[in-house]
């Protein structure tokens, strides 16, 4: 049966009552098989092979990597698909077309149509319907190309039922070990089960263990695998805001990087030579232009990647991101650190309850002058008294609490000066809800 037969718009099932469904499916999206997803698709017609993909696994950076090679994809006007989890303030950031994310009618169809193909053995989980959905949108848009991040994972990650083009494979830290492995080694492994046969990869692993897996990885599939700073890499020019990249056969002397933070830098090389091959491969088959260095600052011009470094705010500088684990939070400790060293900087912050949290704050909190502990409505939100108490080891400054997350962001606003800075982070969620906070703010 082809994709087409199950695209009928229909407002049966109303949007929230949609999204209620599918948040009742269950937390983590990663079983260990395949079959489960593999069956919906075969039965929507193989949705996922009416589109050419790139596939984007790691630990951070994921999302900004695709955002980057999704712009530049559309930028040579390819008719782009991103799908990105997990999302900020509503579940249709996660299917994105040409930078337009889904409708709720188009979450509704899609929805209806991957629930109705859902007959195999187990109910598929919260993440493997969500990504059949993406697939099933991106055939019905008639995308050309698609940018997929996975979810945790990598190996048996949902999204691995697709034959990408390229692969990409950002830098690991440890995260999730009862379902990747407590060893850089064990997460290589999972985040390299993206590898195809003969097909390219990019990756930015340094650790000697995770490097050397994958490269046995791509050995066993005759995969080509081109290392950042090694085969590619991008440096500041001395004295000017701008970066030099050079790529696998790509040189631009005066790149700016859209999004702010040093770590950037690596996503943006990441893309860029993740474009490279793309470029390569598809002249091949399809006429598209030259990836010239103007196409790449056009592309790159047009990414945006909310509650990443996302300034909210100017008086007070009030800044938005995730730093959802402890990678993240040492790159947000250090941007804060030198960035706003001549600021106050109350510090809002609410992690989860799997994370490494008494770790996250010693890399948050130096920067802080005041902090305010709070936590998302999520039911893997750490309670606030826990985190409060794991705050006061580590920090003599005035230390707050408050149990919602807008009430946390308007204490720590209307207590600053203008001078003055505030930066919410160490989790999705928390960053999330702020985010609405400050839309409705703007609607109203």
């Amino acid at each position: 049966m082809e994709c087409r037969d199950f695209y009928v718009l229909t407002m049966a099932t109303p949007y929230q009552e949609c999204l209620d469904k599918i948040y009742q499916l269950g937390r983590f999206g990663i079983k260990l098989e395949l079959d489960t997803i593999g069956n919906i698709l075969q039965i929507l017609g193989h949705p996922e092979k009416k589109f050419l993909t790139v596939h984007v696994a790691g630990t951070n950076g994921k999302g900004s990597t695709a955002t980057y090679i999704a712009s530049i994809l559309q930028a040579a006007g390819f008719r782009t698909g991103l799908y990105t989890s997990p999302h900020l303030v509503t579940f249709n950031e996660r299917i994105c077309v040409n930078s337009r994310m889904v409708t709720d009618a188009d979450v509704v169809a899609a929805y209806e149509a991957v629930s109705a193909a859902d007959t195999g053995k187990r109910n598929a989980t919260f993440f493997e319907i969500a990504t059949a959905m993406a697939f099933y949108h991106f055939a019905a848009q008639q995308v050309e190309w698609a940018v997929i991040e996975t979810g945790m994972g990598g190996r048996f990650d949902a999204t691995n039922i697709v034959v990408p083009q390229v692969s990409v494979i950002t830098n690991l830290s440890i995260e999730h070990t009862e379902y990747l492995g407590g060893t850089i080694r064990a997460l290589a492994n999972e985040k390299g089960g993206i590898i195809k046969p003969s097909t390219p990869v990019v990756t930015s692993v340094t650790q000697p263990s995770g490097i050397g897996r994958l490269k046995d990885i791509a050995r066993e599939n005759s995969a080509a695998l081109y290392q950042f700073r090694h085969d590619f890499f991008i440096r500041k020019n001395p004295g000017r805001p701008s970066f030099t990249y050079r790529g696998l056969h790509l040189h631009i002397p005066d790149l700016t990087i859209p999004l702010p933070g040093d770590h950037q830098k690596e996503n943006v090389s990441l893309a860029l030579a993740a474009c490279e091959l793309i470029f390569d491969r598809n002249t091949k088959t399809d006429p598209c232009p030259p990836l010239t260095p103007a196409l790449v600052k056009k592309g790159l011009g047009m990414a945006k990647w909310p509650g990443r470094l996302e300034i909210i705010q100017k008086k007070p500088l009030v800044i938005l991101d995730g730093a959802h684990n402890l990678k993240a939070a040492q790159v947000l400790g250090r941007y804060l650190a030198a960035t706003l060293a001549g600021k106050k900087l109350t510090l809002v912050v609410g992690i989860l309850d799997d994370k490494p949290y008494e770790a996250m704050l010693k890399y948050l909190l130096p920067a802080a002058h005041r902090v305010i502990i709070t936590r998302a409505k999520i039911d893997r939100s750490l309670p606030t008294h826990v985190l409060a108490a794991a705050a006061k080891k580590n920090f003599s400054g005035t230390i707050q609490v408050k149990e919602d997350v807008a009430e946390a962001v308007n204490l720590a606003i209307s207590t600053s000066s203008d001078e003055d800075a505030v930066c919410i982070a160490g989790s999705l969620y928390v960053a999330g809800e702020a985010k609405e906070k400050f839309d409705m703010d703007f609607i109203s």
